[in-house]
């Protein structure tokens, strides 16, 4: 089974985290889930540098990334995926989606109420717990 590894970006503006909604996606277990954004390290990228890129690229935003959050792995039923979480810090809530359905601001404790891809459940229930 194919891995991949991931890197996310847990961005915390006033009290409240960004959660990100996926497009269709041909696998029916992420289509339309709510995920962190990031995406897939590069080759010669390490995981701040592949957090900064997939940030630009997919919301066409700049983060202060804070510090490391957690990993994950999960295998999903086609790949196994290693992910790795950063809490990060926004200068703007203006964001331009090139691949998401919608961006939602809640707050650790409502996290819960959205579908979320598999993977970013830990980190979901962790951040229930954590102090960001």
């Amino acid at each position: 089974m194919k891995t991949i590894e991931v890197v996310a970006a847990i961005v915390v503006d006033e009290g409240e985290i960004l959660c990100a909604q996926r497009g269709d996606n041909k696998l029916a277990y992420l289509s339309k889930k709510f995920e962190f954004p990031g995406g897939k390290l590069e080759k010669n990228e390490n995981l701040e540098q592949a957090l900064t890129r997939e940030i630009e690229e997919e919301l066409k935003a700049s983060l202060s990334i804070e510090r490391f959050f957690m990993s994950v792995e999960h295998s999903y039923p086609d790949f196994k995926i290693i992910m790795h979480s950063f809490i990060c810090s926004t200068p703007s809530r203006d964001f331009t989606l090139t691949e998401h359905l919608q961006t939602l601001w809640l707050k650790a404790s409502q996290l819960e109420t959205l579908d979320w891809a598999a993977a970013d459940i830990p980190i979901v229930e962790q951040l229930k717990v954590a102090v960001i």
